[in-house]
């Protein structure tokens, strides 16, 4: 076989369908975000960036920031291996009692990222547990499904979002299995919200543990930023609750929160835990510093909820069709994914605007969209500068307006 002939036919066919990807070369600033510098061979442009993560800039914050470049003065760079051998350093043993706390749990377990967390939890207790039964939200991130598949155990789909499907497939299940529910709150691609009490009312029913993944809720809601199961009252229902800190709190690393036995058996027998070197002291130290700021201010989530409510109304008056929902991912629909990665490039190279498309197979085909994350720091004059440079495209590309 003609390995680089084979891997040249398989990019041909990404760039044929407007489906290959293209990095931007950005450079971030402190103090400045959400501009930023991009790096092209015509030389270096600024850019404002609409399609961060870094949902409440906190990876800017100077809090965040002096945390890190004190615990590198303190402890040095990075943190020596795996923990179980050479990496557990005080900084991440105050970082899970944080967590823990953060969510009303006994424990807290963290990883190198949010993937990881997701397939090192899922995959151990889907694989470990003799006989269990796991029932996944069809919208579930590919973390999820693939530490589910790692687990090679009996997996059920229910219906996105719905609680009779989950229902009815709970029960025509073994009722002596062993079962649970894993679901998001906050999807990303469309920004619904699961109806988490209704879930957790039905999986109590059937005796099953429920997995909650709020990588996109924590630190955006709730009086503490514990996500959107304590803006509801319900973290004491959820079995596991699991995070990211390279989303709203600014840094980097994933976790899990539950029962001391639960987190221990998971640090216990997950390779995904035992066999990774640990997150850099550096890292812990600024996560911890995000998270003790947002369960006190809630100055960064009242601005960002503005900042969401007013393009949404631009976007409305200008008819550029986005998907309504109750969060703060603003997904603009564009339908076909060679004009939206046109339009994508325009943005970039005509308006100093950055934002990915987001086409197949992250979302189905038909669905390509413009995944816009407003943030507290994105101005008036930002906001305006996006939506009259979309207005534009929306003609030059002949898309259909939204009908108010």
């Amino acid at each position: 076989m003609n390995f680089e002939q084979f891997f040249r036919s398989e990019l041909d066919g990404l760039h044929e369908e407007g489906r290959y990807r293209v990095f931007a070369d950005l450079e971030r600033q402190r103090g400045q975000f959400p501009k930023a510098r991009r790096h092209t061979a015509d030389g270096v442009k600024d850019v404002t960036v609409w399609c961060s993560n870094d949902y409440l800039g906190m990876g800017q914050h100077p809090k965040v920031i002096d945390a890190m470049k004190q615990a590198i003065d303190h402890c040095g760079a990075g943190a020596g291996g795996t923990r179980n051998i050479s990496g557990t350093t005080h900084y991440h043993v105050l970082l899970e009692q944080e967590l823990a706390d953060l969510h009303g749990k006994e424990s807290a377990l963290l990883f190198t990222s949010g993937y990881v967390s997701n397939w090192a939890a899922l995959g151990t207790l889907c694989s470990r547990i003799p006989g269990i039964i796991v029932f996944s939200d069809a919208g579930n991130h590919a973390s999820m499904i693939e530490g589910i598949r790692h687990a090679k155990c009996e997996r059920v789909i229910f219906k996105h979002n719905s609680v009779a499907d989950l229902e009815a497939k709970l029960a025509a299940a073994d009722p002596a299995a062993p079962k649970l529910v894993a679901f998001e709150s906050v999807y990303s691609m469309d920004g619904d919200i699961a109806p988490i009490k209704e879930i957790c009312d039905v999986a109590e029913r059937y005796g099953a543990m429920t997995y909650l993944d709020e990588v996109h809720a924590v630190g955006m809601y709730g009086p503490r930023g514990g996500g959107i199961a304590e803006r509801e009252g319900l973290m004491h229902r959820l079995t596991v609750i699991e995070g990211t800190l390279g989303k709203a709190f600014g840094v980097m690393g994933g976790y899990i929160a539950a029962s001391a036995a639960l987190c221990d058996y998971i640090r216990s027998f997950a390779s995904g835990f035992i066999f990774t070197t640990a997150l850099p002291p550096a890292l812990a130290a600024g996560a911890l510093a995000s998270i003790r700021h947002l369960k006190e201010s809630q100055v960064e989530r009242f601005a960002h909820q503005e900042r969401v409510r007013r393009l949404r109304s631009l976007l409305d008056r200008n008819g550029i069709p986005h998907l309504p929902n109750p969060s703060h991912i603003v997904p603009v629909i564009v339908g076909d994914a060679a004009k939206c990665k046109w339009i994508s490039d325009l943005l970039l190279d005509n308006c100093g605007i950055y934002v990915q498309p987001i086409n197949y197979p992250t979302v189905p085909k038909k669905t390509e969209r413009l995944r816009i994350t407003p943030t507290p720091l994105h101005s008036d004059g930002d906001i305006d500068h996006l939506v009259g440079a979309l207005h534009q495209l929306w003609s030059r590309c002949a898309l259909a307006r939204a009908v108010a």
